[in-house]
C-alpha cells in the first residue's frame, strides 16, 4: 500500500469515526429546511421548535421579499441545536447564561436549550432573520449596524409593534437620533439602556417603514444593490429611486411618523 492510499484511507477513518460518534450523540430530525439536533429534549418542544422554525421561515421571507430566493434545501438547511439544559449549552457555546440562545450566521446554526426565556418570541426570530438577511447580502457586506439589527428587530412582534411609540417620544423630547448620527452608535461598550432601546426601536422603525411604505421589490432591489457592494447612498437609490442619500429618507421618515 502507498504512502499516499494510506494517509487517505486514515483521513476516512477518522472522519467516519467523527461522524458515528456524532451520530450516537445526537439525535436529529429535519424538516423542509432545517435540521434539529437535541440530546433528551422532550419530543414535543422539538416539535414545536421545527412548526415554529418553519412558520418564522416562511414569514420572514415573505416579509423581505425573498421568497423567490429559497436557497434553504437538503444540505443547505439551517441547524439548530437543542442542548438538554442552561450548563451544558453555557459550556459548549461559552455564552453568557442569561442569553438565552446564540447564533452562528456563517454556520447558519442556532443554540439553545428547553424552555430557555424568550426563546420563541425573541431568539429564534430575530436570529433567523439576521442569517437569512446576511446570506442574501451577503456575510462580508459592509452594512450599518441599524440596518442588520433593524432587519431581525423588526421579526420580533413586540419590537416592531412598539417601536413607532418609542421613536414618536423620542422625536417629542429633543431625543432623536437622525440616520446620519444612528450609524455612528456603538453599542458594544455602551452602558447606557436607553441609548440602547432607542438605537433598536429606530432601526426596527425604519426597517418596517421601508418594507410597508414602498413595494418589496424595493427592498430587494436594494439589498440586490448592497451586494454588488453599491455604496449604501448608491444602493438605497437603486432600491428607492425617490432617496438620493441618508437625508432624505430621514426626513421622510420623520414625516410617516408625524402623520402616522
Amino acid at each position: 500500500m502507498s504512502k499516499k492510499l494510506f494517509i487517505i484511507l486514515f483521513l476516512l477513518g477518522v472522519f467516519l469515526q467523527h461522524n458515528l460518534c456524532f451520530a450516537k450523540e445526537w439525535n436529529s430530525h429535519r424538516s423542509s429546511h432545517f435540521l434539529v439536533y437535541y440530546k433528551k429534549a422532550p419530543e414535543d418542544f422539538i416539535d414545536e421548535v421545527i412548526e415554529t422554525a418553519e412558520e418564522y421561515y416562511r414569514s420572514i421571507t415573505s416579509d423581505l421579499g425573498f421568497t423567490r430566493f429559497d436557497e434553504w434545501s437538503w444540505d443547505e438547511r439551517a441547524k439548530i441545536y437543542i442542548y438538554d439544559d442552561l450548563d451544558e449549552y453555557v459550556k459548549a457555546t461559552n455564552q453568557p447564561s442569561w442569553s438565552g440562545g446564540s447564533a452562528s450566521y456563517s454556520e447558519k446554526r442556532i443554540n439553545t436549550y428547553p424552555h430557555a426565556s424568550g426563546f420563541f418570541d425573541t431568539l429564534l426570530p430575530h436570529e433567523l432573520a439576521h442569517i437569512i438577511f446576511r446570506e442574501f447580502v451577503g456575510l462580508r457586506t459592509n452594512l450599518p449596524l441599524w440596518l442588520d439589527e433593524g432587519v431581525a428587530s423588526c421579526q420580533e412582534k413586540a419590537k416592531r409593534w412598539g417601536s413607532a411609540k418609542v421613536v414618536k417620544k423620542a422625536i417629542a423630547d429633543k431625543k432623536f437620533i437622525p440616520l446620519t448620527e444612528l450609524e455612528k452608535v456603538s453599542l458594544r461598550s455602551s452602558q447606557d439602556k436607553d441609548l440602547v432601546e432607542l438605537f433598536y426601536a429606530e432601526s426596527a422603525n425604519i426597517v418596517y417603514f421601508l418594507l410597508t411604505e414602498f413595494n418589496r421589490y424595493n427592498f430587494v432591489d436594494f439589498c440586490k444593490a448592497l451586494k454588488e457592494g453599491k455604496k449604501f447612498d448608491e444602493a438605497l437609490h437603486k432600491g428607492y429611486p425617490r432617496f438620493d442619500n441618508l437625508e432624505d429618507l430621514n426626513r421622510a421618515w420623520i414625516s410617516y411618523l408625524e402623520n402616522e
